[in-house]
């Protein structure tokens, strides 16, 4: 049961890894988020990825149009992620 949360947990945060990647990819391109075919998956990818992203880019200096909130969010994904997994393998 508990490797099983633990591999649940490693899916949802990997998932939420390949949406921040989105969001930098569709950062260097432009798309209508109102494109009646992009649209709804740009607005999806952005609500879902804005409520980590702004505190973490309200927290870091002005580097001069460069944003380096998702490097930031990718390494405490990552660092969170393991270390809930690296309890839950340990309590199984």
């Amino acid at each position: 049961m508990i490797i099983a949360l633990a591999n649940a947990i490693h899916i949802i945060f990997r998932a939420y890894t390949y949406l921040v990647f989105a969001r930098v990819i569709l950062s260097w391109i432009r798309v209508d988020p109102y494109h009646p075919t992009w649209g709804p998956i740009v607005r999806f990818i952005y609500q879902a990825t804005e409520p980590i992203m702004e505190p973490v880019r309200r927290i870091l200096p002005n580097m001069g149009g460069l944003d380096f909130s998702p490097i930031i969010v990718l390494i405490g994904l990552d660092l969170i992620r393991g270390l809930l997994i690296q309890l839950l393998l340990s309590l199984a």
